[in-house]
């Protein structure tokens, strides 16, 4: 479980980052993106202490964990921002 978990997390991160990196004005997408990457953050903290760990996997799973705080963080930021126009 510690494995696959960790493979599927950084599989989704990296789709993640790079969807999120060509929508930055779609705030829609941020914001179910940054609710999906909440689920990821919480299966990932659950399979990290819940599950045997692989010295291998281990350090780099936390690694994983944290930087999709930081990514839930920026995606909520972009989804609820208030966007100005200037009037033309």
């Amino acid at each position: 479980m510690f494995t696959w978990s960790f493979w599927i997390l950084a599989v989704w991160f990296v789709v993640n980052v790079i969807w999120m990196w060509f929508a930055l004005d779609n705030q829609s997408l941020q914001k179910t993106f940054a609710w999906i990457n909440v689920v990821a953050v919480i299966w990932g903290f659950w399979a990290f202490y819940g599950a045997t760990p692989v010295a291998g996997l281990s350090t780099w799973f936390q690694v994983l964990n944290w930087v999709n705080i930081i990514l839930a963080i920026v995606q909520f930021y972009f989804g609820y921002r208030k966007l100005t126009h200037p009037a033309a």
